[in-house]
């Protein structure tokens, strides 16, 4: 095989990151389409040259090797069972599920069909990030004591219109938490090398005042087991740029990221291996542009990668499970607004076990403090 013929599955802002990123690579070829909008999906089909339909099992049938999923997150586990069942390789768009049931799912689903699964959290494959994994699991900040993190975006109009999923709970698993508390989570886990042992988070509706839609704000305080704090807060209301920021504080120095500008990390380092940058403030060079741009950088990265791992039969090395765990953060977090007090990981795995993780998400609505005059 010398290329992967990729379907994709729904053709709404996501694909535009990942139709830009795979322009220019000849090992991806996207020959077929579905979407449930037949209007919108003659259009894009015909720009792409590609096949289009509105029936996912004829869809399916089609001459593809992989489907790329990017539906509103509820439809994500339907999708990928089927997609599994039918041979085919998987890529998900982020956050993987609504909950964890859902991903338990997915998982066995692709496992018994001996499919190439990965999600589609394009943080994982930003430069930037990558940079600053290695420089934390390289030691050169030291033991990781404290981390920042926070992403704002302007999502209002999708948030006040009832006939768009955007911030629905049903639909999208909740607000800008499951959206883009996903993002932070998947990727801190990342960089830390550990896992979350406590939350303690706080919920509202600062600007948004749907009934049926969740959080437009969240702020969340998280512990994790080697005893590294972090806080996080996302925003779906917030006037500005696009916005993603990440602090890392450890015992030899920082890192500071805003992927708003053209050089997005500053690293401050006391070790060695710093040689003649040490004790200095570093600009080091790394492949990056504010968004848009930074969204088609990571799509062509992921996207690659992930079609490299069929072409050479690898096992992608961010893995569903590690997937599976932001979405048990975004619960563990959801549950705390609940509880209305700290909530450890362990409180959340007795839940799961006994009840399953989606009672969390059904009294969610009243848990979230609204500051929004109707």
């Amino acid at each position: 095989m010398e290329y992967v013929k990729y379907g994709i599955a729904g053709i709404g802002g996501a694909w535009m990151f990942h139709s830009a990123g795979a322009r220019n690579n000849n090992k991806i070829k996207f020959v077929s389409a579905y979407d449930i909008d037949e209007r919108k999906l003659k259009r894009v089909s015909r720009i792409y040259d590609m096949e289009y339909y509105t029936d996912y099992d004829m869809f399916l049938e089609s001459d593809i090797d992989a489907v790329l999923i990017m539906v509103p997150h509820y439809l994500h586990e339907q999708l990928v069972v089927k997609a599994a069942e039918a041979g085919k390789h998987v890529l998900c768009e982020k956050p993987m599920a609504n909950t964890l049931e859902e991903c338990d799912a997915m998982i066995q689903a692709t496992q018994a069909a001996g499919v190439k699964f990965m999600i589609a959290e394009n943080h994982r494959f930003l430069p930037a990030h990558k940079y600053i994994a290695q420089a934390v699991q390289d030691g050169l900040l030291g033991d990781i004591f404290l981390v920042r993190a926070y992403e704002g975006v302007n999502e209002i109009p999708g948030l006040m219109n009832p006939e768009l999923w955007k911030g629905d709970l049903k639909k999208a698993g909740g607000g800008s938490l499951m959206d883009m508390g996903v993002h932070k989570f998947a990727t801190i886990q990342w960089i830390l090398d550990d896992n979350v042992e406590s939350a303690y988070s706080w919920l509202t509706k600062q600007c948004t005042n749907l009934d049926e839609k969740a959080e437009d704000n969240a702020m969340i305080f998280l512990k994790y087991r080697k005893g590294t704090v972090v806080d996080v807060v996302v925003s779906f209301t917030v006037v500005s740029p696009p916005t993603n920021s990440l602090e890392i504080y450890g015992t030899k120095g920082t890192i500071l990221e805003n992927h708003m500008l053209d050089e997005p990390v500053k690293i401050y380092s006391n070790h060695e291996q710093m040689g003649d940058n040490k004790g200095k403030w570093v600009i080091p060079e790394i492949e990056h542009a504010p968004f848009p741009k930074y969204y088609e950088i990571s799509a062509r990265i992921e996207d690659s990668y992930f079609t490299e791992c069929i072409l050479e039969d690898k096992t992608p090395e961010f893995t569903p499970e590690e997937a599976r765990e932001a979405i048990a953060t975004v619960l563990l977090s959801y549950l705390s607004a609940q509880m209305g007090y700290r909530v450890s990981y362990d409180e959340l795995l007795r839940i799961y076990e006994a009840q399953g993780s989606h009672v969390i998400l059904n009294g969610i609505l009243n848990n979230i403090e609204n500051n929004c005059p109707k």
